[in-house]
């Protein structure tokens, strides 16, 4: 296999304590090039008829077969407050997608390079992972002056298997700051368990309990420059606000789970009609 860990002790001890860890300059500046150049043809050549919208405060929205098969192609989704009263865009559709989603790590050449890189395999490897696999991808563009709200959550309610063993890596391909809707964690909060869970039923996902009331003096934002990989444990809560700048925050997020030792839940709204390729096995 060959595979090295590249995370130091230090890391590891940090990841463990605080749910998260920051590793700068992740990406290179050419490899950030790429995904947006990429991404920019890939929403020329979009058919915007057959996008849905896209909310993480309105479950209901995601109850369609064009979500449910997004797991296994490419998909582009609607920033909530990208139409008008009339039903129509208000600004071109460069600037009314909220995330392309959830296969481009499989589909894609450019997205694939990077998702199956050997750093990232070398992360995971350094965290235990034994038969990791890449269960989605996002391109998520957060729009500047409707880039939507993510309200609090933990990967591990979406991506469940048993035992839990969802990990988050979240690229930044733009400067994230506080002005344009950077990534709030809420540190140490992994260490409190997973605190509900989304169903996939007959009739659409809806979560199995209510979201619980946080105080938002526990959340810490995370500024980071363009090619910083935010890791994000699958319990750990997390958030972002509203983009009300006119800066968009382009991101590319990868969430990854083990298939050694575990199972995925068949409950998950990810129901995979092939089985996705592990980066490595050990």
């Amino acid at each position: 296999m060959g595979i090295v860990g590249n995370l130091s002790p230090d890391q590891l001890q940090s990841f463990d304590s605080q749910g998260f860890i920051v590793i700068e300059s992740f990406a290179s500046p050419e490899e950030i090039d790429a995904m947006r150049k990429r991404m920019d043809q890939l929403l020329d050549e979009f058919d915007c008829s057959t996008a849905s919208v896209f909310s993480t405060k309105n479950q209901k929205e995601l109850t369609d077969n064009y979500f449910y098969e997004s797991a296994e192609n490419i998909s582009c989704f609607f920033e909530e407050k990208a139409f008008g009263a009339d039903g129509n865009l208000k600004q071109p559709k460069q600037l009314s997608i909220n995330k392309v989603g959830h296969a481009l790590h499989e589909i894609d050449p450019v997205f694939k390079k990077i998702s199956c890189s050997e750093k990232v395999s070398s992360l995971m490897f350094s965290l235990g992972y034994k038969r990791p696999v890449i269960i989605q991808s996002m391109y998520i563009f957060k729009q500047p002056g409707i880039g939507g709200e993510v309200v609090p959550h933990q990967d591990n309610s979406f991506l469940y298997t048993e035992p839990p063993t969802c990990t988050g890596l979240w690229l930044a391909l733009e400067d994230a700051t506080i002005t344009n809707g950077c990534l709030w964690v809420f540190p140490g909060s992994h260490k409190n368990g997973l605190v509900r869970r989304m169903i996939r039923r007959e009739e659409g996902v809806s979560f199995d309990r209510p979201s619980p009331t946080y105080n938002q003096k526990d959340f810490l934002p995370i500024e980071v420059k363009a090619g910083s990989l935010v890791v994000i444990h699958g319990d750990l809560i997390h958030q972002s606000f509203e983009n009300q700048s006119s800066k968009s925050r382009h991101a590319y997020s990868l969430h990854v789970v083990d298939t050694d030792g575990c199972k995925w839940a068949p409950d998950n709204w990810i129901r995979r009609k092939v089985e996705p390729e592990p980066l490595y096995v050990s």
